[in-house]
């Protein structure tokens, strides 16, 4: 025994093992957030539920699970099933729980469809009546269905042209009177009386810019006058519902799909959901304001942290005489790295906003106060604090990098006459800047995954706006964003309806870390590239 231990094959064996088994838990945690999140989009079929009580359920099967059973001897096992019944207006819950032992006889029927709303989540039932205002257009399924099929593009596309106008048009002749306001503000804080021939002139443009306004909303009130078709469904049990068609975004016979129909409803799904704003409290839609978000907010962290870090490293080692300060200095870094996240959200609250933008405020914008534009949260002080937060990680990634650099390299540049700058700025900075980018990549891993000090910082439910438009300065740093961390807590454990949230949960955890899989992958090619660029015997 003495002597296999000697021969060091116990340790190879137990390191050998360790990584395994990381590394299946590693994929065994992926491999769960796949199971659970990728059906989420797949159509399933709608089964019709006649239970024993003469009662009708009408849904798409979700679940089965044993029925916990008590006392002794050996029982039979007894299933039950939860169904997503929809009708959430009509029922209360989109799902309810069915005991198997209840359940008399079940089908599949052919006209049965899964309507998905704007508000209120999924209608299933059977169309009953289509109409156009007070004209009934078709009163059979079949005939319904092409009805609706005909009918439902036009009125989505007369919905989403009075939508836009009120984004776009409204939004900004809102704008430009917020502009006129604030400049008749900065100039009564510099003396002006009303009859100021400026501030007279702002407010004839606001008078104008009122009746565009007015004029915007005419248009759009004769485009919503257009909305006249509605669709009269039956749910289980007879119930009834009239639903106008610009409230339906999707509608689906699951019934009566191939698979490779099935297959072209869950990639238009998949690609409604990276490219289009959630709605429904975040349960449903898209996730495209906190895609955008994380990887601007990664970004701006970048370039913030990438310098500090690396200028911190090359004092600390090229420039600094090592001794008991310097070491007290690395040791500090090092710890930071072991700081709760939350401890730096409070920091960038008090130094970065309450500090720094309520400055600007005062400097810069004091006619928009005491609203601020500045001194609240937005992306450029969430961004800042995680700078912060990661920084140690640059630090001591490019320390190790410089420490591996051979002496001899400083010295042949110096001996050849270049001074300190031009050999750390040519001969030393390529030569190390692998190592940095092994320490942004590090950096942005953990920085895309944060959520504490996100939401003090400026991350919220949702955003009304991106922080790229149109209006100059076109990059709006100062405003609030959204974040997939933070739409994966809010949906998981803030969400209204639990149950219809939870497979958003996993989507939304695959598409982070796919996105962030990305980030690294696109920094490590470049890191590649570099290495071979700057091949030395330090690297």
């Amino acid at each position: 025994m003495k002597e296999l231990y000697r021969t060091g094959d116990p340790l190879i064996w137990l390191t050998g093992g360790a990584l395994a088994f990381s590394l299946l838990m590693v994929v065994g945690l992926i491999a769960l957030i796949m199971y659970n999140g990728l059906g989420f989009f797949w159509p399933k079929d709608i089964v019709r539920y006649t239970l024993a009580d003469g009662r009708q359920v009408m849904g798409q099967l979700s679940e089965r699970e044993e029925i916990p059973q008590f006392g002794e001897g050996k029982k039979e096992p007894l299933w039950r099933i939860k169904v997503k019944q929809g009708n959430r207006d009509l029922y209360g819950a989109d799902f309810i729980w069915i005991n198997e032992a209840d359940i008399k006889t079940e089908e599949k029927p052919a006209a049965a469809i899964v309507l998905e709303r704007r508000e209120w989540g999924d209608f299933i039932g059977v169309i009953k009546a289509v109409k156009d205002g007070a004209t009934a257009i078709a009163a059979e399924p079949a005939e319904g269905w092409k009805a609706l099929t005909g009918a439902l593009a036009g009125q989505r596309r007369l919905f989403e042209e009075a939508r836009a106008l009120e984004r776009d048009e409204v939004g900004a002749i809102s704008y430009d009177q917020e502009k006129l306001r604030l400049a008749n503000r900065a100039l009564k804080l510099k003396g002006a009386k009303d009859d100021d021939p400026r501030i007279t002139a702002n407010l004839a443009g606001i008078d104008k810019l009122h009746k565009d306004y007015e004029a915007v909303m005419e248009r759009v009130g004769a485009i919503r006058a257009k909305l006249t078709w509605t669709v009269v469904l039956t749910g289980a049990g007879g119930v009834e519902k009239e639903l106008p068609l610009y409230m339906i975004v999707r509608a689906v016979k699951p019934n009566e799909l191939s698979v490779f129909g099935k297959a072209g409803v869950y990639l238009s799904k998949i690609w409604e959901f990276i490219s289009a704003d959630p709605r429904e409290s975040n349960t449903e839609g898209g996730v495209f304001p906190a895609i955008f978000g994380t990887v601007l907010m990664v970004m701006v962290m970048s370039v913030a942290v990438t310098p500090m870090g690396v200028l911190g490293a090359f004092y600390l080692r090229e420039y600094a005489r090592q001794g008991v300060f310097v070491s007290a200095v690395r040791i500090a870094v090092n710890n930071l790295a072991g700081v709760p996240s939350i401890v730096f959200g409070v920091f960038g609250v008090g130094f970065f906003i309450y500090f720094v933008g309520g400055s600007i405020d005062s400097l810069f914008f004091p006619e928009a106060l005491p609203t601020p534009t500045y001194g609240t949260g937005g992306i450029l002080w969430a961004s800042l604090t995680l700078a912060l937060l990661t920084v140690p990680v640059v630090i001591v990634a490019t320390e190790e990098g410089l420490a591996a650099i051979p002496r001899n390299l400083r010295e042949a540049s110096l001996g050849l006459g270049a001074t300190k700058f031009e050999t750390m700025w040519r001969v030393v900075l390529p030569a190390v800047m692998p190592s940095i980018l092994t320490g942004l990549i590090l950096a942005m891993a953990r920085a895309a995954g944060e959520v504490a000090p996100l939401m003090i910082t400026g991350v919220v439910k949702l955003a009304p706006s991106l922080p790229i438009d149109g209006y100059f300065p076109f990059l709006h740093m100062e405003r609030k964003f959204m974040h997939l961390g933070f739409h994966i807590y809010d949906v998981g454990f803030q969400s209204p309806n639990v149950d219809a949230a939870r497979p958003m949960v996993y989507t939304t955890t695959l598409l982070l870390l796919g996105i962030v899989l990305a980030l690294n992958l696109s920094a490590i090619v470049i890191r590649n590239k570099l290495k071979k660029k700057f091949a030395t015997s330090a690297v």
